[in-house]
């Protein structure tokens, strides 16, 4: 079996004759059968289009199992009850009963799915207390691994009704469907799209020495960000690009520093690169 580290996570569990369709019209990402064995980043908005809750949805077992930062659990069920009014849909929050794990390669056990967002991410596995038991407590690996894919993550990087979904690349990794119509929060998100209106977005920060969580992150004197998850010499920012002239002379604190894109980003640095506002 596939060795498997415990990370820090909430789990919700919807299910219902009419749990599909409540999704489907209220959280950011696509919310369909396809679902099923795969795991697809979805956002919780405020009607102004800033993230609520943020976090990975899978199908299994004739439901859908949320996958979220503990930091946004009560306030992800607080609304989502709002949102059902009568709708025939159940809300479980599972946590301390299901654990969440993560693996580079697949487990084969409980219920499983790939993180689409990035290869390297490997796997989640949410599984009953009982049978977690056996898992690794050290999920320093997923962190690092995290930080040099470049998601943010809602708690460690910021802080609800804080970032848009551009902010932090969910346009860009399939966290937001721009087809199927109204959610919550959507004719923001939708006028950000059209409008190519975002400046601020995940860089993968590299020091030449360890860095400090919460410090400024200086690019020819000007704030660019601050370090948020830190991996050692690596850390992860949600930065101004546009502000961003020469990304191998930054500073991060008063530690050296260049600025990496993640693999995955369709973005460049500075004014020159066509980004808008999207604050």
């Amino acid at each position: 079996m596939p060795e498997i580290a415990l990370i820090d996570r909430a789990v919700i569990k919807v299910s219902g004759r009419d749990a599909e369709r409540l999704l489907q019209d209220t959280l950011t990402a696509r919310i369909a059968p396809d679902l099923e064995g795969t795991g697809r980043w979805f956002a919780l908005l405020s009607p102004q289009g800033k993230i609520l809750a943020e976090g990975l949805v899978s199908r299994a077992e004739g439901a859908f199992w949320f996958d979220l930062p503990k930091a946004a659990k009560d306030d992800f069920l607080k609304r989502m009850r709002l949102y059902k009014l009568r709708a025939e849909v159940e809300l479980e929050d599972k946590t301390g009963q299901k654990l969440v794990g993560w693996s580079r390669a697949s487990p084969g056990e409980g219920v499983t799915f790939p993180d689409r967002r990035e290869a390297s991410l490997g796997y989640r596995v949410i599984a009953p207390e009982a049978e977690a038991r056996q898992w690794d407590g050290d999920a320093t690996r997923f962190e690092a691994a995290r930080v040099k894919a470049g998601i943010a993550e809602l708690g460690a990087d910021f802080a609800p009704d804080q970032q848009f979904p551009h902010d932090i690349g969910m346009d860009l990794l399939g966290g937001v469907d721009f087809e199927k119509g109204c959610f919550v929060g959507q004719e923001v998100v939708s006028r950000m799209q059209h409008r190519g209106a975002a400046r601020r977005r995940p860089v993968v920060v590299k020091g030449q020495a360890r860095l400090t969580q919460g410090a400024d992150l200086r690019c020819g004197g000007r704030v660019v960000g601050t370090v948020t998850s830190v991996a050692g010499k690596a850390g992860l920012a949600i930065a101004r690009i546009d502000r961003v002239s020469d990304p191998l002379d930054c500073l991060a604190g008063d530690v050296p520093a260049s600025l990496e894109l993640p693999s995955w980003a369709s973005y460049g640095f500075s004014a020159s690169s066509g980004n808008g506002d999207s604050a």
